[in-house]
């Protein structure tokens, strides 16, 4: 009976982190598609510059800096997210993304919405994407997800 219990916590496991890296790519992807100009990928649209120069002007990096960052951060580590590669870089960065938003954006925001991001990066940081990942597969299929019992 314990290997049942053991194969259900490794799937409910792998099911887990994948909603884990989709639910917090899916903020940051959203929050990148508004930065740029309609018809365009990656070009940060006017709007965003006057956004960086106001309202996010307390981020402590020169302006156009901190524009193309935020904007490239928020569209390359929610594909990697997705796709299970470099997890844990991506979700620290996603993370450090977050305490920047939380100390010098919108400090008033951190119940619930910036703790909730968090609490995601920090559970993928810890954890790696999970069996369902392609860090995973790049590792040979060693992690199962099967805890181990003292």
């Amino acid at each position: 009976m314990a290997g049942f219990y053991d194969r259900l916590g490794a799937g409910l496991d792998a099911a887990a982190l994948l909603l884990c890296r989709i639910s917090l790519a899916g903020v940051f992807w959203r929050a990148g598609r508004t930065k740029v100009e309609d018809g365009s990928w990656l070009t940060p649209s006017a709007t965003t510059r006057f956004l960086f120069e106001s309202e996010y002007s307390g981020v402590p990096l020169p302006t156009t800096l901190a524009m193309y960052l935020a904007t490239w951060a928020e569209h390359l580590f929610p594909v990697l997210l997705v796709l299970g590669l470099a997890t844990r870089f991506s979700a620290l960065a996603l993370l450090l993304m977050t305490l920047t938003i939380q100390l010098f954006v919108y400090p008033d925001a951190w119940w619930p919405v910036h703790s909730l991001w968090a609490a995601l990066a920090l559970v993928l940081v810890s954890s790696g994407g999970g069996w369902l990942s392609l860090d995973n597969l790049l590792r040979g299929n060693r992690y199962r997800g099967v805890p181990v019992r003292a």
